[in-house]
């Protein structure tokens, strides 16, 4: 709820007026625990983390900005989702995702063997200066989504279908002739959206020694998106902040309310994290 929706709803139920100043401090009380929250020690090794942000409008010196909401979403060796951090910062860059790593190696994170981005520039660098041996995974449905924006309507759905065929290749040598047909069919039409393919392959063909369990966990960022989702449901009647303590207290509730949730472990846990100790030994 907003402010001015608790300043209604106590006056509507209680005939009783408190001003905006008096709520605020009250949900001050909030930020202590997500400052708890923020700092609690976490686990020394995590199979899979998601890194993603969000974008809000905060104001900042009499003026609206862009920040950025970042999110660690983790998945540890049993498994299970937990969000490692919540920071409102700067808008979305490596520089910004580099103090972040480096807080998590202070609370307790020695390695990460998987980690799943999008395609910012020198995010990889980010994660491997702070964690050496994590391997980094770009989002394959943000490279799709990347490609198609340069694709005319009209032959988006056959490109996305000849771009998949990439992307479900059984491995890599199978997989790695697929850009070259891409680029006979659609190189010379659409150059930019062919290009990234090429670009990127290095990174993108360690997604092939994976098994197909571990593939449909990494395939894409849905996991830290679909947390996403819910924050921007506990945000939508909010256009502009007022501050960064204000987007900090109600995305730290939404996480809060939306892990409770999600307390199963992942599918096909057993055998995931068993594949993972032969490929990750010790």
């Amino acid at each position: 709820m907003t402010v001015r929706d608790i300043q209604e709803h106590i006056k509507d139920i209680y005939g009783v007026e408190v001003s905006p100043t008096t709520i605020s401090d009250i949900t001050d009380k909030v930020m202590s625990l997500a400052a708890e929250w923020q700092s609690r020690p976490l686990s020394t090794v995590y199979a899979i983390v998601f890194f993603d942000a969000i974008h809000y409008h905060v104001r900042q010196e009499g003026k609206v900005v862009n920040k950025a909401a970042y999110t660690c979403l983790g998945v540890n060796l049993k498994g299970r989702e937990d969000v490692l951090g919540l920071w409102v910062g700067e808008n979305e860059g490596a520089h910004y995702w580099l103090g972040i790593m480096n807080e998590l190696r202070n609370r307790g994170v020695e390695d990460i063997l998987i980690a799943c981005v999008d395609g910012l520039k020198g995010f990889p660098a980010a994660i491997n200066s702070a964690f050496p041996k994590t391997e980094t995974r770009l989002c394959i449905v943000h490279m799709i989504r990347d490609s198609i924006k340069y694709v005319g309507s009209k032959y988006q759905k056959e490109f996305i279908a000849d771009l998949k065929t990439i992307y479900k290749a059984p491995g890599e040598d199978k997989a790695s002739f697929e850009p070259e047909k891409l680029m006979a069919k659609w190189g010379r039409k659409y150059p930019l959206a062919v290009n990234p393919r090429k670009n990127h392959w290095t990174r993108v063909s360690t997604f092939f020694k994976y098994h197909e369990h571990i593939r449909k966990i990494i395939y894409t960022t849905n996991a830290p998106e679909g947390l996403h989702r819910q924050s921007r449901k506990a945000t939508k009647n909010r256009s502009v902040f007022p501050n960064d303590a204000a987007l900090t207290k109600i995305l730290y509730l939404a996480i809060r309310d939306v892990m409770k949730k999600r307390t199963m472990p992942m599918a096909n846990r057993a055998l995931t994290i068993s594949r993972l100790a032969v490929m990750y030994e010790g």
